[in-house]
């Protein structure tokens, strides 16, 4: 069962329904990823195991949600984006400490929560778009560059507020400390072309209309523009500029991951283990990096050729438990210097 949107009788009747389903071979989704990117994955899973997948999309609010349902909450399992969001259900006490060797073993350690609160199922890099003529190489090869006086007037990106952002500078300040991340926080923001605005690629999109000459972008959103039929118009976007994956002299670039958890008081804990096992397989793996230009968190596990032709990169193995540690701090740093203003 899979749909997008549940409300009024249609809801309770489908909470009946995920309740009864708790002594069947199912399992109780709860996923903030896209159905077109999860539902073959899904597909594939009951068709190797059996097990049906009762999955509810839930594009924004699925904390709320599962925090308003309480113990009446049918899920069993959420899948979801980015470390901050994964963070946000530990704080909030509703993930439970799980154990598996298969998971141990296919997802390197600073991927997975220590107690098993929550696995790495991909990873993506934040990367810097480059225009191809209007920046030398040699001007963007760190972060810390990105706030140094020669890149005034020349930076896109898009809220200091969203996830991706205060994860990217949780990780400064894992790396180099409050202070720095501050003062680093105040140079991006004095460098920025126009006020923040829009998703990653719109930023490839400012960079390619000529409003500034680099941006901040997840390298997935690369493989959605080079290969988008339904809005050719991105493949411009994504011609104009080239890709920087930064600080690989030192530190390496940082990394998120997309992940998943299993719920406290969870009813079929069995089968959301063996979901995010199969997950993290050859089969699950090869169609995520597929339906999504990720990369596997199976270091073994074959890239797709669009995001292979960008080469190897160092990546900042910075354990992501420490840069949710952050992350309050990263947002205190956006609010002090008023970045999205």
């Amino acid at each position: 069962m899979s749909f997008k949107k549940i409300t009024g009788m249609a809801l309770g009747a489908f909470c009946v329904t995920m309740a009864a389903s708790a002594q069947a071979e199912e399992v109780n989704l709860y996923s903030s990823r896209q159905p077109f990117l999860i539902n073959p994955l899904l597909e594939a899973f009951t068709e190797e195991t059996g097990v049906k997948v009762n999955m509810v999309y839930i594009k924004k609010g699925m904390l709320e949600r599962i925090k308003a349902e309480g113990e009446n909450s049918p899920a069993d399992l959420i899948l979801t984006s980015d470390i901050g969001k994964l963070d946000n259900h530990v704080q909030a006490g509703l993930l439970k400490a799980t154990s598996s060797d298969v998971l141990k073993e296919k997802i390197p350690s600073q991927y997975r929560h220590p107690d098993g609160l929550w696995y790495g199922l991909t990873t993506r890099a934040r990367i810097i778009y480059a225009h191809n003529k209007r920046v030398k190489p040699e001007e963007v090869q760190t972060y810390e560059d990105l706030a140094k006086p020669h890149m005034e007037g020349r930076v896109c990106t898009r809220s200091g507020k969203h996830e991706y952002n205060v994860s990217l500078l949780a990780s400064i300040v894992a790396a180099k400390g409050e202070e720095y991340a501050l003062e680093w926080a105040k140079g991006l923001k004095k460098n920025l072309a126009r006020k923040p605005q829009g998703n990653d690629r719109a930023q490839v999109k400012a960079v390619y209309q000529g409003e500034c000459d680099v941006s901040l972008g997840n390298t997935y959103y690369m493989g959605k523009m080079v290969t988008n039929e339904k809005n050719p118009e991105q493949k411009d976007w994504a011609a104009s500029v080239f890709l920087v994956f930064p600080n690989q002299a030192d530190r390496g670039t940082h990394v998120n991951i997309s992940g998943g958890g299993v719920l406290k008081g969870a009813m079929n804990e069995a089968n959301a283990i063996k979901l995010l096992e199969f997950l993290t397989g050859p089969k699950a793996q090869a169609l995520y990096a597929e339906g999504n230009f990720e990369y596997p968190i199976d270091e073994n596990a074959k890239l797709h050729p669009v995001v292979a032709s960008w080469g190897k990169f160092k990546a900042d193995e910075m354990d992501l438990t420490k840069i949710a540690e952050y992350r309050k701090i990263a947002t205190r740093i956006m609010d002090k210097v008023r970045y999205n203003n």
